[in-house]
């Protein structure tokens, strides 16, 4: 194996998780050059990535269909010896599939995965975590035992946060792409005035994030809140995750961070379960979730922009003690 290509085009997340596989064969095979190919706005979480010798990037917005000729005529020019596809998709099948590459790998659900070498189920019903089904392309390549993802946050990117860690912190990324797994506002507030004034509190998010955030700290008694949405890209923020006393996260992309950096996590889980295999994996890690079962959860893998019950009892229910407890824990 000289030369090896991993795709994952899916969601910040996913492209978090799929960073295993890049640990895992450069274990393996540390003299591959391995490259990634994402889509455009992710690339940054692998900025300077020390075992990566390049990202490719699937631009759609230059046209779907025309970034993916392109990337088809780079994929053959590179003359792969394994490409390892994990997205279910067909556009990257068909790259996979025409790749012209030694050996393929992907998951049965891709539509043309019955051109590929090699090729696996894909279930969210197994138990296993998502790092766990990405590993089962490599396996016979490696060995039995997944790797967990890593980020690589640069000294430029340590330096920029290290002014927020003058004293003990807590993040909390309180918002979602999916309303159903994002933990309700007024329960963020709550949890902020029932922690009183112990901790500085960093919310974090994308600049599309700092409304709601501004709207919790108008609404909030603490005066240790502080708004950084907007001001840390997503490697400086991981880098600030990694020293908090504790991260609050939703089932969303920031949980996917702090396991990147084996930051402490207490993961809030609404409309989805743990059990669909995307749940932290720091060595400190909980996850809170209501405690009595509810016919409608969970509603679906992924989110709802509204409860489609109209109750919103998976995250109302939950209590904001369950949440310190966790920072109970952590503190003992």
């Amino acid at each position: 194996m000289k030369k090896i290509l991993i795709i994952q085009t899916a969601f910040l997340g996913d492209v978090v998780l799929a960073t295993g596989l890049v640990e895992k064969l450069h274990a393996h095979y540390p003299e591959a050059q391995l490259d990634f190919l994402l889509r455009k706005g992710n690339e940054s979480l692998l900025k300077g990535h020390p075992l990566l010798r390049q990202v490719l990037i699937w631009n759609k917005q230059e046209g779907k269909y025309k970034s993916l000729l392109q990337l088809l005529q780079q994929i053959r020019h590179e003359r792969y010896d394994l490409v390892v596809n994990l997205q279910r998709f067909g556009a990257t099948g068909i790259l996979t599939a025409l790749s012209g590459a030694r050996e393929t790998v992907g998951f049965d659900k891709n539509p043309f995965s019955r051109f590929f070498t090699r090729r696996y189920t894909h279930s969210v019903d197994s138990g296993t975590h998502e790092v766990e089904r990405n590993h089962l392309l490599i396996a016979s390549l490696t060995d039995g035992q997944a790797a967990k993802p890593r980020l690589y946050p640069s000294p430029e990117d340590f330096n920029k946060v290290e002014p927020f860690k003058q004293e003990p912190f807590i993040c909390m990324a309180p918002t979602s792409v999916w309303f159903t797994k994002q933990y309700p506002l007024e329960q963020w507030v709550d949890l902020l005035d029932q922690l009183g004034d112990r901790y500085t509190v960093y919310l974090l998010g994308a600049p599309a994030d700092k409304a709601h955030c501004e709207e919790i700290i108008s609404k909030t008694k603490s005066n240790r809140v502080k708004n950084l949405c907007g001001q840390l890209n997503l490697l400086q923020s991981a880098a600030l995750m990694r020293d908090a006393v504790l991260n609050y996260v939703n089932d969303s992309g920031p949980m996917h961070l702090a396991s990147a950096l084996d930051a402490p996590t207490c993961a809030i889980f609404c409309s989805t379960v743990p059990r669909f295999g995307f749940g932290p994996l720091a060595d400190f890690s909980a996850v809170v979730e209501r405690k009595e079962p509810l016919y409608c959860r969970p509603c679906g893998l992924h989110g709802y922009k509204s409860c489609p019950e109209g109750h919103f009892k998976c995250a109302k229910d939950i209590a904001t003690a369950q949440l310190l407890e966790v920072l109970a824990t952590r503190t003992a």
